[in-house]
């Protein structure tokens, strides 16, 4: 991989880790961190060594947020030319699953960071938040929308509106996060996590997710469609013909992502 200034990357079997590397500033999100995660998130989803990518933060948080420092002078115009959110947008074309492991403090776009993973583990003691509201703005990344699709408008409008800190038990009750661990633990538990999904057959784990994301947003009928045309594909992956033989045969799958 490449040389980053902000993140560290490393692998360990079929599964890729980035780890946001700023922890004296507590791992605050600067454009060009944000640039270079999906940049290394885009070379991981053509890497047909990796099956899962991870997310994580070094240090005590996982993210605080926006660097106010480069963002407190912008105006809607350097926004625009900037194209402030393009790299954002390039989180949800990624097709392999992304599991999170937040610890600390995941605030204001560290919070928009780790929506747009597909799976969320926290270690016990981690705070949730969109603070945006006590500067003076509101989240830009899908902070509003995520938010609303997992809770509710109702939970989602009184967490914006204040801007309140909400406890990993919390997150889970409301279906933000999938599992809380000790912080001890938060790696070793996701990389265990990681590692069972990437002996899963990668074009299923794909097609899934597809299938999901679309769930979010079409009507029953038609999402049901969706699925089914995906369905039928994954009878064209050798994967499928690997599946169902070593079920007859009861052994053990060897899936190769094809």
């Amino acid at each position: 991989m490449n040389n980053f200034e902000f993140i560290e990357t490393f692998l360990t079997g079929n599964v890729a880790v980035i780890e946001l590397n700023r922890p004296r500033q507590l791992n605050s999100l600067n454009r060009k961190m944000v640039h270079e995660i999906v940049f290394a998130m885009e070379g991981y989803d053509r890497d047909e060594n990796v099956r899962v990518i991870v997310l994580a933060g070094k240090g005590r948080a996982f993210s605080a947020g926006a660097d106010i420092d480069e963002m407190m002078n912008d105006h809607p115009i350097s926004l625009e030319m900037l194209n402030q959110f393009a790299d954002w947008d390039r989180f949800a074309l990624i097709k392999k699953p992304i599991i999170g492991a937040v610890n600390g403090f995941v605030f204001g776009g560290g919070f928009e960071l780790a929506l747009s993973c597909d799976l969320l583990i926290a270690a016990s003691g981690t705070e949730f938040s969109f603070p945006e509201v006590g500067l003076g703005v509101m989240p830009g990344a899908g902070g509003t929308q995520r938010l609303t699709k997992l809770v509710g408008r109702k939970k989602a409008i009184e967490w914006l509106w204040t801007g309140e800190r909400i406890s990993a038990e919390t997150a889970l009750k409301h279906g933000v996060i999938n599992k809380i661990v000790a912080p001890e633990l938060i790696m070793e538990e996701t990389l265990k996590f990681a590692e069972r999904l990437a002996k899963q057959p990668p074009l299923s784990l794909r097609l899934i997710k597809d299938s999901v994301n679309k769930a979010v947003d079409y009507p029953l009928y038609e999402g049901m469609q969706y699925e089914r045309k995906n369905f039928y594909l994954l009878f064209a992956s050798q994967d499928q013909k690997e599946g169902m033989n070593a079920f007859v045969e009861k052994r053990k799958p060897n899936y190769q992502g094809k």
